[in-house]
């Protein structure tokens, strides 16, 4: 019986995205915890020079799971031509038995800094490459040229045509593509206090949708000095990709972002966090004691038109405890 006052324990679905830092077998092993647990959906980081392969990963992730789904959070139009991105996860596909989707969005400077790569018309990149991939997992032939990539006469002999793609972003305008083009959109570290228009936002844009659309929230669920710390380190990277409307209303100026981006440079987010003021990890994660992150994390999930609640995992070390502990904490 839940008391007065108290949030009703969230039902809603668990997932869970996986940094594939250390060995393919180690992010396997949480992967096949996660479906033990009943997360319904493994994603795996796809961060170029910084993580193991994630197509091999996920791979083996198929393998050795039954009924998770599995798909890349998040790929991007430049790392690989989006005509490669098409055949990796309808391979996926007919691998794991129907279970892959895609995870996709313009790029963080995480990626695509150290392949010296820029983010050309990103909008219009992942636009088109939806449409791409669409159409090539429909069997088409396909005629295109863009601003990142051309195809010529291009097409694929399998795949399947309703392989759920999620965009990810953090600008208004990828938010709205979202909503037009996608099946679902990863909001990941939001500002707690955007989550709400964000959210309608999205919901706003699909009027009459036929599929359904997923709304899939993640961020940090930090009850120790440890979780606060590493929750600076995750929020570096991140807030040197934020608009500048965000960064606004965090307090980050301009000198402020040279400095973590110098750092990122030198040493990665582990380096950075020193420049990562503590007063904002409570902006963007769920924090305080356990009593209060749980409260707080169910109390969201219930009010906040969420589908799912992904838990992040780049500590792969970590990450046991860390699915362990959500289940408990949505449990109440």
């Amino acid at each position: 019986m839940t008391a007065p006052g108290e949030a009703e324990p969230a039902s809603l679905p668990l997932s869970v995205n996986l940094m594939p830092t250390g060995p393919i077998e180690q992010v396997v092993e949480l992967a096949r915890l996660a479906e033990e647990r009943g997360f319904e959906r493994c994603w795996v980081y796809d961060e170029g020079l910084v993580t193991r392969d994630v197509y091999v990963t996920l791979a083996a992730v198929a393998t050795a799971t039954d009924r998770i789904l599995i798909g890349p959070g998040i790929t991007n139009p430049y790392v690989r031509h989006p005509g490669a991105t098409a055949v990796a996860v309808a391979s996926l596909d007919e691998l794991s038995g129907g279970r892959a989707f895609l995870g996709l969005g313009a790029g963080g400077g995480l990626t695509l800094d150290p392949l010296a790569l820029t983010r050309r018309r990103p909008l219009a990149a992942v636009e088109q490459m939806v449409g791409v991939l669409r159409s090539l997992w429909a069997g088409d032939t396909v005629s295109a040229r863009g601003p990142v990539f051309d195809f010529d006469r291009a097409r694929l002999d399998f795949g399947r045509p309703d392989i759920e793609i999620i965009l990810a972003g953090r600008g208004p305008r990828m938010i709205d593509l979202g909503g037009r083009v996608a099946d679902g959109f990863y909001l990941s570290y939001v500002h707690k206090s955007l989550l709400p228009p964000t959210i309608a936002r999205l919901r706003a844009a699909q009027p009459g949708r036929a599929r359904p659309f997923r709304i899939v929230y993640s961020t940090m669920v930090a009850t120790t000095d440890d979780e606060r710390e590493a929750a600076r380190a995750q929020l570096s990277f991140r807030l040197v990709d934020s608009p500048p409307a965000v960064r606004r209303l965090v307090g980050v100026s301009d000198a402020h972002v040279d400095r973590l981006r110098d750092a990122l440079a030198e040493g990665g987010p582990s380096v950075a966090a020193r420049h990562v003021d503590p007063d904002w990890v409570d902006q963007f994660v769920i924090a305080g004691t356990r009593t209060e992150a749980s409260k707080e994390l169910r109390t969201l999930l219930a009010d906040g038109g969420i589908d799912e609640f992904q838990v992040p995992v780049t500590d792969l070390d970590r990450g046991a405890g860390l699915i362990d502990s959500t289940v408990d904490l949505l449990a109440g």
